[in-house]
């Protein structure tokens, strides 16, 4: 391993965060080509397929790539500097843990569970350095960085949730799993990220714009997605659309105040502002799944809702936030070349052709889905990880 590599925390987190996207995609790439492609018998696995693939992009592929990000900008946010050591040791205790649970798909269980502990103490390494930094910090409003982890705490107890499930057999244990995951984890790290960068990034990047900041945007999103989270686990889903609603008028009101009309000028930018907007339409997807449950009828739309969030906005959001961190903590232009900007939308077409797979007899389209995913992921990783065990191209440390 290139000293480089170790240089600043975004670089091996990065790492080992995209190298992990594309293992499990990889994998269940593998899983879908024989269970609903019938390209040969399905294939065998330690653990049931299904719950291995959420546990793992919900809670494998995220953290190394949050915590690189958050462990560069939060530093930033609270006037206070992260330790190389602090960085360290969450990249080497999330790595091996990572190692051992994709092991642990073909040797056991028990190595599952023993790469998910270890996956835990670099999570729990990783808060505690973000906490330090965020109560010793001298900025005056820390509300971010608190929002942040507190989320990144939520995630961590969900994380627990497979690992303890395969020690215990408590099927209660699993229950909270996504809906913590997706709902008390994913989606307020995302959203106060954005929240707080992309009207800043929209102001630097677009001459005469000032972005408008409503207050209630923030919260109203937060805490709409605890009560979606919280109906989810208690098996209300029928009853989350009227907040499904608001939180998706929330996020469309963020992307146009924040210059959604304006932004195509500046690739990178756009990435961000249409994320935000995929983010809108799945909230609303969410909201018309629900209302059908209460008015008596079936899921229409199956998983398509989760889908568009997952594929559509947190991975189209991941790879517009690594790639400008990227390229800015590498001293390279901030600019998206063609293929940053075809692999971007191909995410989206990809996340498309997962909502179309939902239709009857349409498994194929998921197969589908998933391998433009996967070709769109893996063009851009294969030009983004050199990035990080080579030299800034300035000439500047970091």
């Amino acid at each position: 391993m290139k000293p480089v590599l170790l240089a600043a925390p975004h670089r091996p987190l990065f790492f080992i965060g995209i190298a992990q996207t594309l293992c499990v995609a990889l994998w269940w790439l593998a899983d879908l080509g024989g269970r609903y492609a019938g390209w040969y018998p399905p294939l065998a696995w330690a653990l049931p397929p299904t719950l291995a693939h959420a546990h793992l992009m919900i809670y494998g592929v995220f953290p190394p790539i949050m915590f690189g990000f958050l462990m560069t900008a939060m530093p930033n946010w609270v006037g206070q500097p992260i330790r190389r050591g602090e960085y360290l040791a969450t990249f080497f205790l999330l790595a091996g843990g990572l190692a051992l649970m994709d092991t642990g798909l073909w040797a056991g269980p028990t190595i599952f569970a023993a790469g998910g502990g270890l996956h835990l103490l670099g999570w729990a390494a990783g808060i505690a350095a973000l906490a330090r930094i965020t109560f010793t910090g001298k900025a005056r409003s820390k509300q971010d960085p608190l929002l942040i982890l507190a989320a990144l705490t939520a995630g961590w107890l969900g994380a627990a949730a497979l690992p303890g499930w395969l020690l215990t057999q408590n099927p209660a244990i699993l229950a909270f799993s996504a809906p913590v995951g997706i709902w008390l984890f994913l989606l307020p790290v995302f959203f106060t990220v954005g929240h707080r960068m992309i009207p800043f990034f929209s102001e630097r990047a677009l001459p005469g714009f000032t972005p408008r900041r409503v207050a209630w945007i923030l919260p109203t999103v937060l805490w709409g997605g605890v009560i979606h989270g919280g109906l989810e686990w208690a098996g209300l889903s029928a009853w989350t659309w009227p907040t499904d609603l608001i939180m998706a008028l929330a996020a469309l009101r963020a992307a146009v105040d924040w210059g959604l009309r304006r932004c195509f000028a500046v690739r990178l930018l756009a990435m961000l502002h249409v994320s935000l907007a995929t983010l809108a339409i799945a909230l609303l997807l969410y909201a018309l799944q629900s209302l059908g449950l209460a008015l008596g009828n079936a899921p229409w739309l199956g998983r398509a809702p989760l889908h568009a969030l997952t594929m559509g906005y947190f991975s189209a959001m991941l790879l517009a936030m690594v790639s400008r961190v990227s390229l800015g903590h590498s001293g390279r232009p901030l600019a998206a070349d063609r293929l940053t900007w075809g692999c971007y939308w191909g995410l989206l077409a990809a996340a498309v052709l997962r909502i179309a797979g939902e239709w009857p007899g349409a498994h194929l389209l998921i197969v589908a889905a998933l391998g433009l995913w996967l070709a769109c992921l893996a063009a851009w990783g294969i030009r983004t990880l050199p990035v990080y065990w080579r030299p800034r191209a300035d000439g500047r440390p970091g």
